[in-house]
């Protein structure tokens, strides 16, 4: 039978939140911003077929003292083509048994160059050209944005997760004052757990003063390849297709103008 990727959308329709943006580090890992943190970034890389469960677990600080403490779970996978699925959820208070609203999928393909990305709101996806990316540039040790950031990196050692080797790095960047309007210099540190055999981090760890501390985990690791109705197109879901068109704009003045 054909399984169906979205259980939770017929409950969630409301529920619905921001796309997590991601940067490049030590090993493959998202950014944070805003009321959203990204997971770890999967690399689109054939032949070394996974699934896990993501946990995320986000602190912070407030004034007069007060502490929020979030948590999500989420599920990802990355088929023998390369091909990758993520879930977005929202937070829910730490120690609640509430389970993370399910709000998005994220379906991309290597192969065929596309990006699906499923509202649970609209009951939309969207399909969007997509160039897979494969490999990662970690910033140089030293300053940049004109001397007024510094990063140090040092190595942690290795360890195993669920029996997979991994190696630790962290990475510390000062700011100087004055650069966010900070009074004085501020320091954020982040590590990586990250695995060569499956290029992923497995654990990655963020504590900045604004942002609060950050610890996101992948465990039940199985090394099967996936379902693969995984990649189908939700039941109950349409698509929206913005390839032409963004083709179009882009290189709309080179095919009509001679």
């Amino acid at each position: 039978m054909k399984s169906d990727p979205f259980p939770l959308i017929a409950v969630c329709l409301a529920l619905i939140g921001a796309a997590a943006a991601q940067e490049p580090s030590r090993g493959p890992d998202g950014g944070t911003g805003g009321t959203h943190v990204s997971g770890v970034e999967i690399l689109a890389i054939p032949g070394k077929p996974f699934a896990a469960k993501t946990t995320t677990d986000w602190t912070r600080a407030l004034e007069g003292g007060n502490t929020v403490s979030l948590h999500l779970d989420a599920f990802l996978a990355r088929d023998n083509r390369g091909r990758i699925y993520r879930e977005r959820h929202k937070f829910v208070p730490a120690g609640t048994t509430d389970q993370a609203p399910l709000y998005e999928i994220h379906l991309t393909d290597p192969v065929a160059k596309t990006d699906l990305l499923c509202n649970g709101r609209t009951y939309v996806c969207i399909l969007s050209d997509y160039k897979p990316r494969t490999s990662f540039e970690p910033t140089p040790e030293g300053t940049y944005d004109h001397d007024t950031r510094t990063l140090h990196r040092e190595f942690l050692g290795a360890d195993t997760i669920e029996g997979i080797y991994v190696q630790g790095t962290r990475e510390t960047t000062t700011v100087s004052e004055g650069v966010a309007g900070n009074e004085r210099p501020m320091v954020s540190t982040r590590e990586f757990w990250y695995s060569d055999e499956l290029e992923t981090n497995l654990a990655v760890t963020r504590i900045d003063p604004i942002n609060g501390k950050q610890v996101i985990r992948l465990s039940n690791i199985s090394r099967t390849e996936p379902d693969p109705h995984l990649w189908d197109v939700p039941i109950g879901f349409r698509v929206r297709d913005l390839r032409v068109a963004s083709r179009q704009q882009r290189y709309g003045s080179l095919v009509h103008n001679p």
